[in-house]
C-alpha cells in the first residue's frame, strides 16, 4: 500500500512557504522548549520501559495531531504522507551507529513491540532500517551531558523534522528536559511548531495510553 504521494504545493496552505523557502540556502528553523517529563520518568521506572522509547511514542503521538507533519519537501517536490514514523539512532554490536525507523502506531503495545524488535534487528545486523513511505520524525538523544539546545547543520538533503535532547535535569520532585526541535520552513511555520511542542507537553503530562 502506497502511503505517500506528490501534491501540487499551490493547492495547499504551504504554497507561499514553498515559494519563499524551497530554495533558501538555510530553510531550517530551530525552536527550544523545556519539557516537564516527571510523569514519563515515573512510568518508565514503574513499568521497566525505556525512557527514550516512551519519548519517541509521545513525540509521534503529538506530531500525528498536527496536519503539517503529513507534508514534507523532498527533492524539490512536496510529498504528502498518510502515516508517520520515528527515527532513533542505535549503537550496533560493532560499536558504530545505525539508523532505525519505527512505524508509529496509536496502539502503544504495538509500538513497544515494533520498537524493541526493530532496534534489536538494527543493533545485531548493523544496518539501517528505513521507512520510505512514511513521514519520519528524527530524534537524537545525547545523554552524555546536559544540553540547553542543539542547532543542527543543513545538509541540503534531509528536510525531516528532528528533536534533540540530552540528560534529564532533576530539581526537587520534578524532572525537566530541554528539547530542540528543528523543522523545514516549507513544512510548517513557527505557529504550527509551537502547537506541536505544546501538544507534546500535553501528551507527556496527561496521556493515559502508556500509564
Amino acid at each position: 500500500m502506497n502511503n505517500m504521494k506528490e501534491v501540487d504545493p499551490h493547492t495547499t496552505k504551504r504554497a507561499e512557504a514553498f515559494r519563499m523557502w524551497m530554495k533558501a540556502p538555510m530553510p531550517m528553523v530551530t525552536m527550544t522548549k523545556t519539557l516537564d517529563v516527571t510523569r514519563l520518568v515515573r512510568i518508565s521506572k514503574r513499568h521497566g520501559l525505556k525512557f527514550n522509547m516512551l519519548m519517541c511514542w509521545c513525540i509521534t503521538k503529538a506530531a500525528s495531531t498536527i496536519k503539517e507533519f503529513r507534508l514534507l519537501p523532498v527533492n524539490g517536490k512536496l510529498i504528502q504522507y498518510d502515516k508517520l514514523a520515528v527515527n532513533v539512532i542505535v549503537t550496533n554490536r560493532n560499536g558504530r551507529i545505525s539508523s532505525c525507523d519505527i512505524p508509529f502506531d496509536n496502539d502503544f503495545a504495538k509500538f513497544i513491540k515494533d520498537y524493541n524488535t526493530l532496534t534489536e534487528q538494527c543493533r545485531s545486523e548493523c544496518k539501517d532500517l528505513t521507512e520510505y513511505d512514511r513521514m519520519v520524525v528524527g530524534t537524537s538523544a545525547l545523554v552524555e551531558t546536559e544540553l540547553d539546545s542543539v542547532v543542527n547543520m543543513w545538509s541540503g538533503i534531509y528536510a525531516n523534522p528532528m528533536l534533540f535532547w540530552g540528560k534529564r535535569r532533576k530539581h526537587w520532585w520534578r524532572t525537566r528536559l530541554p528539547v530542540s526541535f528543528q523543522f523545514h520552513h516549507v513544512q510548517m511555520d513557527g505557529k504550527e511548531a509551537a502547537q506541536f511542542l505544546n501538544a507534546l507537553q500535553q501528551v507527556l503530562s496527561n496521556n493515559t495510553d502508556y500509564a
